[in-house]
């Protein structure tokens, strides 16, 4: 899983600087998981999305954005509560989920936003 900092993320998933509307940069879809380190639910999560970054490889990516240190990115996505989950489909509008999901739910959504094909 890649670490995304607000340069990666404006060339990887959104320029939110020079985009008003929403167009995805990504050559697969992605998930981002916006967390901190203090945070106990994004330890839960965290390995959940390792695996799913295996089992996924070549048809997702999985970026992790630390809310700490990018705050402008945390701040444009209005993030309030961590973990949150951004869904980024290659076509339509993300999607953000909040909390620690388990495993189940986290494939469904990988399945029904990203892969519906």
């Amino acid at each position: 899983m890649e670490q995304l900092t607000k340069q990666s993320f404006l060339d990887k998933v959104f320029n939110f600087e020079t985009n008003k509307d929403w167009k995805f940069e990504g050559d697969l879809p992605c998930i981002i998981d916006f967390y901190a380190d203090w945070c106990q639910p994004c330890k839960v999560v965290a390995p959940i999305l390792s695996e799913l970054s295996d089992e996924y490889k070549g048809k997702i990516n999985i970026y992790k954005v630390n809310t700490e240190e990018e705050t402008e990115l945390a701040a444009a996505f209005g993030i309030r509560s961590i973990p949150s989950i951004l869904f980024c489909p290659k076509e339509g509008q993300p999607q953000m989920a909040q909390g620690a999901l388990p495993k189940e739910t986290l494939v469904q959504a990988i399945n029904d936003v990203l892969l519906k094909a």
